[in-house]
């Protein structure tokens, strides 16, 4: 297998873990409120720390499932979206997992509580943390954007599988002539390769 092969495999593999794990984390806790009050912890998914992480994550893997059956100006396209979208995703989630900013768990917080304002969500909340989640996701997004570069170096040089089985066809019957339908028959019941 040849290294652009290889590499244009690995770029669809990119787009599809990163789309994959990014809508299974949208359903998992991606931070914990523990509340000042002494109650229950507040478990806050990836969907509501991140709106738009699952429709973003679904239209990378619709993406790279498309990746390689459209042609080099599409391929173009879909690169330079996912690299917008992994780049802001990547960013949204560094944030998150860094300075973890009250505006992720307000929602949740508010929908549990019942209290809303910045005064009101202070006081209830004692502190934030991450879980595993978000990294793993932010290894995701990094994945698509190394994967989106590589598209985007290489898009005109892939090769579809549709040409290459023209361009086959077309080398055969040049060299054999058309294939005879009667005596591919005949061939074919005595066990012969009715092509050769």
């Amino acid at each position: 297998m040849s290294i652009l092969r290889r590499g244009r495999s690995l770029s669809v593999i990119g787009f599809l873990l990163a789309g994959g794990v990014g809508i299974i984390s949208s359903t998992q806790t991606w931070l914990t409120v523990t509340r000042a009050d002494a109650g229950e912890a507040i478990l806050v998914p990836g969907a509501a720390a991140m709106p738009l992480l699952a429709p973003l994550s679904l239209a990378v893997l619709a993406l790279g499932a498309a990746l390689s059956i459209v042609g080099p100006v599409l391929r173009y396209i879909f690169a330079v979206l996912a690299l917008a979208g992994g780049a802001a995703l990547a960013w949204w989630t560094t944030e998150i997992i860094s300075t973890v900013p009250v505006s992720a768990v307000a929602p949740t917080v508010v929908e549990t509580t019942g209290l809303a304002g910045s005064n009101a969500l202070s006081e209830v909340i004692s502190a934030i943390t991450p879980s595993v989640w978000p990294t793993l996701a932010l290894i995701g997004w990094i994945l698509l954007v190394i994967a989106s570069v590589f598209v985007l170096v290489s898009a005109r040089r892939w090769k579809s599988g549709g040409k290459r089985f023209r361009t086959d066809v077309t080398a055969h019957e040049a060299n054999d002539g058309p294939v005879d339908a009667i005596d591919s028959w005949d061939d074919l019941s005595r066990g012969a390769d009715p092509t050769r």
